[in-house]
């Protein structure tokens, strides 16, 4: 069951191994552009660009964000493509890469990343409530605000993303969220000295690549959700440039937010909110908060959907609560400052599969799909018993590539280099041993 972009239900209209007719097929660049600024603005984006404070430089934080976004926003932009052009939802349009069993093995690890993602969203939306409660009231009760967000996304993950939710974002969420942001940053300018900010030197706790990995798992993180909203787009075209500027626009401008607000409060997460929360009277919050509930129960809600699509028996609202009653232990269990390393760890895992990913859509099959045959165990794209080996060996050489260079050569960066050394793995297995398609 996947959730129709048009109208907001969770339709079972589209099965994941069934192409979007082109009758259904309504996202333009605009549709494209509304859908991921708003799903590219939040506060645990603002929490992300806090972390590369005051370890870098604001100047050098600010380069970091502008390269880590276009690198990022680029290759979600791509994947998303592959949605367009093949109508299929994101862990569909994975079979005829890794093959037809191969690709529970991503279905796995999406679901293992969304309990994550959900549980830090429940995190931030915690801590902006609490920050919220202690300017207004006086009083702090961080493990009420856990249980609350916790419960709320789940009953919403159970029913389904409600038409009226979506709806409701799509015609005056977006506006909302706009009017947060601006008045985030006007406060921000009007009552902050960037130029002596600029002028403060690093502290050198952060590296300029390790920053740029930081800004680019934000991205990434979509990269195994996004064919799911372009399977539904009208042209490649719109869906890249609509995707591009959205999510790059609001990658940018929350991940700059984060790190200057983060240096004004002291430096880091920890008192990021508290300084939202005074901007403004915590208005400006209030309103970017009700986007982060839509983000947190699509994270529980995408979790059992990737986890039906290998285990069929399963029930989505069973799933559903079960993913949520975890992400709601995990919110109560880690501490935000291990939030870094979870991002590291997506880049480690994500970066180098859709190296491959990428490669064998664009280069190797030149756009081309066979939907009729995904689900054959004997068909085109069983390969070795339903495993495509040769991509599963370049993504682990890119996994083993991205934590060698993360513990030996921090300063370079490593999710691009292992994007690329998974994809020309791939290319250069797929030549010698005369299996690219025609």
């Amino acid at each position: 069951m996947t959730q129709d972009p048009l109208t907001g239900d969770a339709g079972s209209t589209y099965a994941p191994l069934t192409p979007v007719p082109d009758a259904r097929r309504a996202f333009r660049t605009g549709d494209a552009f509304a859908l991921w600024f708003s799903l590219g603005i939040g506060l645990l984006v603002a929490q992300a660009g806090a972390l590369l404070v005051p370890g870098l430089s604001l100047p050098h934080a600010l380069l970091a964000i502008a390269i880590g976004s276009a690198i990022g926003v680029v290759l979600l932009a791509l994947a998303g493509v592959i949605g367009t052009d093949t109508g299929l939802a994101a862990m569909s349009s994975l079979r005829p890469t890794l093959g037809v069993r191969g690709a529970s093995v991503p279905a796995v690890l999406n679901a293992v990343q969304l309990v994550g993602w959900g549980a830090f969203e429940v995190i931030v939306m915690r801590d902006s409530a609490d920050a919220l409660a202690k300017q207004a009231f006086g009083f702090s009760m961080p493990l009420v605000w856990t249980v609350a967000f916790g419960v709320l996304a789940t009953l919403l993950a159970i029913s389904g993303p409600l038409s009226f939710v979506r709806r409701f974002l799509r015609t005056w969420g977006i506006w909302l969220l706009l009017a947060g942001a601006a008045w985030l940053t006007w406060n921000l300018l009007a009552q902050q000295d960037l130029a002596a900010m600029m002028r403060r030197p690093g502290t050198g706790e952060m590296s300029f690549g390790g920053a740029i990995d930081l800004v680019v798992a934000m991205p990434l993180s979509w990269l195994p959700l996004i064919a799911d909203y372009t399977r539904f787009g009208r042209r490649a075209g719109d869906t890249f440039r609509g995707t591009l500027l959205g999510f790059g626009i609001a990658n940018i401008w929350f991940y700059s937010l984060g790190a200057i607000y983060g240096l004004a409060a002291g430096g880091g997460d920890a008192l990021l909110t508290s300084a939202l929360a005074q901007a403004g009277g915590g208005l400006a919050l209030l309103l970017i908060l009700i986007d982060e509930v839509d983000n947190a129960f699509a994270d529980i809600h995408s979790a059992a959907v990737s986890t039906g699509t290998f285990w069929a028996r399963g029930s989505v609202p069973i799933l559903s609560a079960a993913f949520g009653a975890l992400c709601t232990l995990i919110a109560l269990a880690v501490p935000m400052a291990k939030y870094q390393n979870f991002l590291l760890l997506i880049g480690s895992v994500f970066a180098p599969l859709f190296g491959v990913v990428l490669v064998d859509h664009f280069i190797v099959r030149r756009r081309r799909i066979e939907a009729a045959v995904l689900a054959d165990v004997r068909g085109r794209y069983s390969f070795s018993g339903g495993w495509h080996l040769s991509a599963f060996i370049a993504w682990a050489i890119g996994i083993a590539a991205y934590q060698a260079i993360n513990q030996w050569l921090p300063n370079l960066g490593a999710t691009l280099p292992s994007l690329v050394i998974g994809a020309v793995c791939y290319l250069a297995f797929v030549s010698t041993r005369k299996t690219a398609y025609a």
